[in-house]
């Protein structure tokens, strides 16, 4: 009886890493369904001079994200040695999204004319709210971890785990408040690419901050199940040490599938020939 509890709540755990998944699947159609707007826009020199412009700057800082990965490699290979080995992807993969992070919160603003008076858009127009509050769970929940695991962990790690997660959540914040008070185009053919790039920016910045919550939380969690789990030997206890492996392990799932969505993700908006002709 007991392992097959034990089995159904490894199963039920993992229903949230489903229901994410569906949720950023369902948000992909978004981003397909702005693109396809903006195919029906005439291309004209300053649209196509304005999105060129963005690209760049979001290429610029994504290096610079680079660097800071590779940098981050270089320090974790002075300091440890050899057995920072395991280190270098995750710190490498963390410059990167510090690099999107970055881009999408200080990119420029569009310089198309602006509506006058000032109209700003709604957040249910640029991103579900589902998955904006997913991530700021995901946020919330890394942190607890590493406060609740603080005596276990040593200060370095204690302080990545504190320090990634909610530097992603900061910038993920400011670019979202950005987009969300920047006002709308005056009208024509500005509106359906600003759309695009303000659906762009959100998914980008809540799928980056996501990431670097969920990842670092399920290896607390998958770390804490193993600690936990020498300690404990009554059966009914003995589950608290699965429901640790069901969460941490679901948690890294999401993580990956989500890390997953952003990297189909990051080509900016594009405008090619109209649509219809």
């Amino acid at each position: 009886m007991g392992r097959l509890i034990a089995v159904v709540l490894f199963i039920a755990l993992m229903a949230p890493a489903a229901l994410l998944v569906r949720g950023w699947a369902h948000a992909g159609g978004r981003r397909a369904v702005a693109a396809a707007a903006v195919a029906f826009v005439p291309v004209s020199a300053g649209t196509a001079a304005e999105l060129q412009r963005q690209a760049a700057h979001g290429r610029r800082l994504r290096r610079l994200g680079l660097l800071l990965g590779l940098t981050g490699v270089i320090a974790s290979l002075a300091v440890l040695g050899e057995a920072s080995v395991f280190l270098w992807v995750p710190v490498l993969g963390v410059g990167l999204l510090i690099g999107v992070l970055l881009a999408e919160a200080t990119r420029p603003r569009p310089r198309w004319p602006h509506a006058t008076p000032a109209r700003r858009p709604h957040r249910g127009d640029q991103i579900s709210p589902w998955l904006l509050w997913t991530m700021r769970g995901a946020v919330a929940g890394a942190v607890v971890t590493a406060v609740l695991l603080r005596d276990d962990l040593a200060d370095p790690v204690l302080a990545a785990a504190l320090a990634v997660p909610l530097a992603g959540w900061l910038l993920a914040e400011v670019a979202l408040l950005r987009v969300l008070v920047r006002s709308l185009p005056a009208g024509g053919a500005d509106v359906p690419v600003d759309e695009a790039e303000r659906t762009w920016t959100a998914h980008l910045v809540v799928a980056a901050a996501s990431v670097l919550a969920l990842l670092p939380a399920g290896v607390l969690l998958l770390r804490a199940a193993i600690d936990l789990d020498d300690r404990i030997t009554s059966t009914a206890g003995g589950l608290v040490p699965v429901a640790l492996v069901a969460g941490g392990f679901s948690t890294l799932v999401a993580g990956l599938a989500v890390a997953g969505f952003l990297v189909t993700w990051l080509r900016p908006v594009q405008q090619r020939s109209p649509a219809l002709t």
